[in-house]
């Protein structure tokens, strides 16, 4: 939803003098209403103007560059109540997803990310799911991923901040007052960095295996997608490609679950697939989000980069899945990678020296003419994105 009030509501137009002006006329103003120490009702309703202000793009580009207005912002959204802090935090998920504001944002308040992973940690925190939103937008690009993964490798005593977040993600209920599905596209931002992707992928830890039940997962598409990208983050991994696919994770099995439909297989093909893809019921449905499927591909795909990978998951009977996906997808973009992972497996074994096609050089002059292919065979209005989509207030 969009803030009633916003510059896109009418009045001058986006960009013009007239505009930047008032809205840096009206910042100035609200800034000692935001203030700790201003009147509960008053700072609700300076709250809430700075949440209009968000709402368009010359509104959230002015603001950014009032220091003081948003350190100030920062700290309401994570003041106690009576603090309207559920408006503060809100008009911090918007600004955070213009990727533009990110340095001007760590720059004002270098405490930002740690101060919304702390709101979004809290069990008892009402507007931690917009916390986890605010936090999730911040982090989808490289430098502030960075700075918020900071934050959770800092030393602290007791159960690691990464292990929290899982622990929060997995765990239904772990707030009463917030769904926190806008941790999971966190995660699957902080899985851009290796240190996150070798911290899930200890064997000690079982991180992966709490995940791996989100992979179809009913009530949020937003917590699925994230796990799944979280998932293929992580696939890139090859050398932990043998523990995944092996009997102590056995990843596989969720991965093709969400891909496969009401199909009849014979008993010999049926004897193929693991148990939980067997005799599945005829009102079996697909993953409806086009992206998530896309991204459930890709991860399988992943998982076919060594020779052994390879084997694995054709020993599983996951062409079989594929060809019943392919039949019935009705996305290009979608299809065009299933075909890719269905040439994989059913093609022949590279020659030897190349069998990890992770570690592949491939000639600069090769590698653009596939680009251009894949450009003519992929139109970009058809390419699915990173990751889930940012919410906006």
């Amino acid at each position: 939803t969009r803030a009633p009030g916003g510059a896109e509501d009418g009045g001058a137009s986006a960009g013009s003098p007239t505009l930047e002006a008032g809205i840096e006329a009206e910042a100035a103003e609200l800034l000692p209403f935001l203030m700790p120490g201003a009147r509960a009702e008053l700072q609700a309703e300076a709250a809430r103007h700075v949440l209009a202000l968000t709402g368009s793009g010359p509104g959230r580009a002015l603001l950014a560059g009032q220091a003081a207005l948003l350190r100030a912002l920062a700290e309401l959204a994570a003041a106690p109540v009576p603090a309207p802090a559920c408006n503060a935090s809100r008009a911090l998920v918007n600004l955070a997803a213009d990727p533009g504001l990110h340095e001007l944002l760590l720059a004002a308040d270098p405490g930002l990310p740690a101060r919304l992973l702390g709101r979004a940690l809290d069990p008892q925190w009402p507007w931690a799911d917009e916390a986890a939103a605010a936090l999730s937008n911040l982090s989808r690009e490289p430098a502030p991923c960075a700075a918020v993964m900071a934050v959770l490798e800092a030393a602290e005593p007791g159960e690691p901040v990464l292990e929290r977040l899982v622990r929060a993600l997995c765990t239904p209920g772990y707030n009463a007052r917030a769904p926190l599905h806008y941790l999971g596209p966190l995660l699957s931002n902080l899985c851009q960095r290796p240190a996150a992707r070798a911290f899930l992928l200890d064997p000690d830890r079982c991180m992966i295996q709490r995940l791996l039940p989100f992979t179809h997962y009913p009530d949020s598409s937003v917590r699925r997608g994230g796990v799944v990208a979280t998932l293929r983050n992580c696939c890139l991994e090859h050398r932990h490609h043998e523990w995944l696919l092996g009997s102590e994770v056995d990843i596989l099995p969720f991965l093709l679950l969400p891909l496969a439909g009401p199909e009849d297989f014979s008993e010999e093909e049926m004897e193929r697939l693991p148990i939980d893809l067997q005799y599945l019921p005829p009102d079996k449905q697909r993953e409806p989000d086009v992206n998530i499927r896309k991204m459930l591909i890709e991860a399988i795909m992943l998982l076919t980069a060594t020779a052994t990978g390879r084997q694995q998951v054709r020993d599983q009977g996951a062409y079989l899945v594929l060809r019943e996906l392919h039949s019935w997808e009705p996305e290009p973009a979608v299809r065009v990678t299933c075909e890719k992972l269905i040439q994989v497996l059913i093609g022949d074994e590279p020659e030897r020296g190349m069998e990890n096609l992770l570690e592949v050089q491939v000639p600069e002059d090769v590698e653009k003419n596939i680009q251009a292919l894949r450009g003519q065979l992929e139109p970009p209005m058809l390419r699915a994105p990173q990751g889930p989509g940012w919410k906006q207030y």
